[in-house]
């Protein structure tokens, strides 16, 4: 397997900006920590294969820097050089994890997961759809027939349903809060809306009823997962309950399922807005470590530990 930064590229936002765009490098520090042989860096996605899911006026004008304000302030982030650049080599990571997957099991995107971007807009923190992009290119290739897409980030998946609309070869399926953003959704393939406050057994008791089906409708050749760690207690924009440990079995409960079906898994990592934000990256350095453990056949696996605890 393969895991792809892009911490290495700036993103510089104001001060007191609310996007954490510092657990990146705090995840690829930690990752690098068990697993330096797996760590490389992404490559950019080009102009023409974001245009496969976006419109072309919609790539230009980011790419140009003529983005009207409003459209940037809907993104939630200002336009940069640094921006664009950060979000295609995103994009570029996705696409490199997901070709990765289809021959050795799984490959990481430790940032991507950005499914609030449509055709011709981005939206809440997300420029490019990099499971989109990525899952549209392998398709036009012919790597492959089908694809699943399990999005397990607390914020419903509208860009990514909203792609795949009329695609019956891409299965989304978005677990989420149902009162948090986006606050008008758009209808996947399956969504599963969840109360606030919603605990670990619910939690994981709706994604075991739903497992196995999904993979039995997508009949998926490659599953996209995004491993959202917004479903934190203690994250400040998901409302849910889910504890560290109930969000490492989830984690076990998806790639359990893609090892059971013998199908690979492109994992992004999506949202995660906890404070302090060493909460967020210590659910995704879990995360991280239960795909190595699992998937990695080039160096020492690390063990596996029923009764760590994440959050110190």
């Amino acid at each position: 397997m393969r895991i792809f930064r892009t911490d290495h590229l700036a993103l510089p936002l104001p001060p007191s900006h609310r996007f954490p765009a510092e657990k990146y490098r705090l995840l690829a520090e930690s990752v690098a920590g068990f697993a330096p042989h797996l760590l490389e860096p992404a490559s950019a996605a080009t102009p023409a294969e974001l245009c496969r899911v976006h419109d072309a006026a919609y790539v230009h004008a980011l790419l140009e820097g003529s983005l009207p304000e409003r459209a940037q302030r809907e993104i939630g982030l200002p336009w940069s050089p640094q921006l664009v650049a950060r979000a295609c080599h995103s994009v570029g990571a996705t696409i490199a994890a997901a070709r990765v997957a289809l021959l050795q099991g799984c490959g990481v995107n430790l940032a991507g997961g950005t499914h609030h971007a449509q055709a011709d807009k981005g939206s809440g923190f997300c420029v490019f759809n990099d499971v989109a992009v990525a899952a549209r290119l392998l398709l036009d290739e012919g790597h492959i027939r089908r694809a699943l897409v399990i999005d397990l980030d607390v914020h419903q998946g509208n860009g990514t349903a909203a792609l795949f609309r009329d695609e019956a070869r891409v299965f989304t399926f978005s677990m989420h809060g149902q009162n948090n953003f986006p606050f008008r959704k758009v209808a996947g393939d399956r969504d599963v809306e969840l109360p606030d406050g919603t605990s670990d057994e619910t939690y994981l008791a709706l994604l075991s009823a739903n497992l196995e089906e999904l993979f039995r409708l997508a009949r998926p050749d490659l599953v996209f997962y995004l491993a959202g760690a917004d479903p934190y207690e203690g994250d400040r924009l998901g409302k849910l309950k889910l504890t560290a440990d109930g969000l490492l079995r989830r984690d076990r409960m998806v790639l359990d399922a893609c090892q059971r079906h013998e199908v690979g898994v492109a994992i992004a990592m999506a949202g995660g807005y906890a404070v302090p934000i060493a909460d967020t990256v210590a659910i995704q350095t879990a995360t991280v470590k239960e795909a190595v453990r699992r998937f990695d056949r080039t160096g020492p696996r690390p063990p596996i530990d029923e009764t760590q605890e994440y959050m110190q």
